[in-house]
């Protein structure tokens, strides 16, 4: 940048300080060590008794600052700098992004005075005041100030000018510095305290880095860490991730459960999470291992939960039903209606609790993979008749409009009567238990290719999309604004049955317009034993 000069000598000390003060911002160490370094220079060259730079974000607020009096540095407190970024020549400088030289600071309203610094104590003084600017972007404001009016002039405001060019870039970029290192402290104090182990590799899976919880885990240090590869002590789910990891896109998270075997041959359940993230030209992959122990004891916990229901529970409940039965035949014409009445409904709930129990037993056996019990050929309208009149009684008690619809065509499916037959149960229960009183259920069945599709629709609350697959989790319990839950268990079920006989279960559904549940079955002539394997 030019600086005009009034003479030969004031030019040549210009050139003079202008080439010092590159190789002292060069050398500069960090940010407040640069202000502090440009600001003296600066005001031994133009004689100031006191200066000042602010340095601004981009949002236009102080975010760092130097202030030299007398050659003692100073420190602005936040009101401080807010004051006089509002108030003072420097945000008059800062919002119009002019040079300005005051003469006369007594007789300019933009000068505003520290308290320290009253009219009577230093008198008038001569002020310059230039923006620094990098790429048409607002960096700060520099300010030096002369003991004397009228001892500044616009040679020494062309000087200053030419200060804050030069600064510009230097301030700027030790700015970005200090920023990228302090974004890397958090990043290494977020790496390192991470209560998971995290491990960096190389696109080929060779451990680069790792946190002091990989260390704990594994029980290895870091330097023998650095030998192995991701392989070594935990198995990938190639099929997820890739071969050779190509399946994974930059910054897009993967998981998936496997086991992770430390150094003394323990093996812990892990939830693991990689990732592809750039490192240049090229990339690395950051994985995350969450030990998952505390969550598969509780999974073991509910199926222990399951076989003590069904051991425990199952053989007195048979008995109950035996002797209700029994009881019933023996008071059959002789009792009165009201005493039929509760027989009838300790029947229907203990047979509901027999089914509950079943269904239990048959996911349990199902996650466990075994085969589906006996099968045969079934008609499907029989179900579908049975299923409606076992809830009939529930619908009507909300004044449900139930209706169902299988057209005589449909060829028999082959399956396990007991299970279909929940499984449509459980479909109408949730719908008689989700639609409003008056609301509409219907059930119908259709042919599609080989297999048979059943579909359960109502009126009711519906189903949120971010809920549709969640919903055939076990103990996925979703509150609806009434107040009404299930256990959890009936759409697990559903689906584990379903499958298990070689179909496939799912959803449609708008929240507030209703849902409707379909599924499918294999038709009894498409069906071989060889299609069931």
């Amino acid at each position: 940048m030019a600086v005009k000069m009034v003479d030969t000598v004031s030019a040549r000390a210009s050139l003079d300080l202008l080439y010092e003060l590159g190789r002292e911002i060069a050398s500069a160490p960090d940010l407040r060590a640069l202000l502090h370094r440009v600001l003296f220079l600066s005001m031994k060259a133009v004689g100031a008794i006191s200066g000042s730079i602010i340095v601004l974000d981009e949002a236009g607020q102080p975010v760092e600052s130097a202030f030299l009096m007398s050659d003692q540095s100073h420190d602005h407190t936040a009101l401080q700098l807010r004051v006089t970024d509002e108030h003072g020549m420097s945000g008059w400088v800062a919002r119009h992004r002019e040079a300005v030289l005051i003469s006369d600071t007594s007789k300019d309203d933009r000068w505003l005075r520290r308290p320290d610094d009253v009219a009577n104590s230093t008198g008038p003084e001569s002020a310059v005041s230039a923006p620094i600017l990098e790429r048409d972007q607002l960096l700060g404001v520099i300010t030096l100030v002369h003991q004397k009016p009228s001892s500044l002039t616009l040679e020494h405001l062309e000087l200053v000018k030419a200060i804050a060019g030069q600064s510009g870039a230097a301030i700027r970029n030790t700015f970005l510095f200090e920023s990228l290192q302090a974004a890397q402290r958090r990043y290494l104090e977020l790496f390192e305290e991470s209560l998971d182990p995290i491990l960096i590799t190389d696109c080929k899976g060779q451990i680069q880095e790792v946190n002091r919880q990989a260390e704990l885990t594994i029980h290895l240090s870091r330097d023998k860490l650095r030998l192995l590869n991701i392989l070594d002590f935990h198995e990938v789910d190639f099929q997820k991730v890739g071969e050779d990891y190509r399946n994974l896109a930059l910054n897009e998270t993967v998981s998936y459960e496997s086991l992770l075997q430390d150094h003394e041959g323990r093996k812990i359940p892990t939830r693991v999470s990689v990732r592809k993230i750039q490192d240049g030209s090229n990339y690395r992959l950051q994985w995350i291992l969450r030990d998952i122990s505390e969550r598969k004891d509780l999974d073991h916990l509910h199926e222990d939960l399951i076989a003590m229901v069904y051991h425990d529970l199952r053989s007195p409940l048979a008995n109950i039903v035996s002797s209700l039965e029994v009881l019933s035949a023996l008071l059959q014409g002789e009792s009165d209606d009201t005493t039929q009445s509760l027989l009838s409904i300790a029947l229907r709930s203990t047979w509901r609790i027999q089914q509950l129990t079943d269904s239990l037993l048959d996911i349990n056996r199902l996650e466990a993979g075994q085969a589906v019990g006996t099968r045969q050929p079934i008609s499907l309208a029989e179900l579908v008749k049975e299923g409606v009149e076992t809830v009939l009684p529930n619908a009507a008690s909300k004044e449900l409009e139930l209706t169902w619809e299988v057209p005589a065509g449909i060829p028999e499916i082959f399956a396990d009567a007991d299970m279909i037959r929940r499984v449509i149960i459980n479909l109408l229960e949730n719908a008689i238990k989700f639609t409003p009183v008056g609301g509409k259920i219907h059930i119908s069945a259709r042919r599609d290719g080989s297999l048979a599709e059943i579909c359960v629709s109502d009126t009711g609350l519906g189903i949120p999309q971010a809920d549709q697959d969640r919903i055939f989790e076990k103990f996925v319990r979703l509150s609806t604004k009434d107040g009404t839950r299930s256990m959890g268990l009936g759409l697990a079920y559903c689906r584990l049955a379903v499958v298990g006989h070689g179909g496939e279960i799912w959803v449609e559904s708008q929240s507030g317009e209703g849902a409707k549940f379909k599924f499918t079955l294999p038709l009894v002539n498409e069906f071989t034993p060889e299609k069931d394997e």
